[in-house]
């Protein structure tokens, strides 16, 4: 099951705290303790091309739409 699947579960579940529980219990996806699929961007949440240097954890997508304004200059 997808990132966005498992929030529309959620919604759908709502209305149904004991079947939601059951769900939780058998269906969440484990807690990732390595690997890329972690390491997601603040801002959109891609898990591809991660930049985590300086504590950015951007994608470079995102990294190349604020770069000029957290203070990076390109130099070429």
């Amino acid at each position: 099951m997808t990132y966005s699947n498992y929030s529309k579960v959620f919604k759908q579940l709502s209305m149904k705290p004991e079947k939601l529980a059951k769900y939780k219990l058998h269906n969440a996806p484990k807690e990732r303790t390595c690997g890329f699929n972690r390491k997601r961007c603040r801002r959109c949440g891609r898990t591809e091309s991660h930049i985590g240097k300086y504590g950015l954890h951007l994608c470079r997508h995102c990294f190349r739409d604020i770069a000029t304004s957290i203070g990076f200059k390109k130099y070429s």
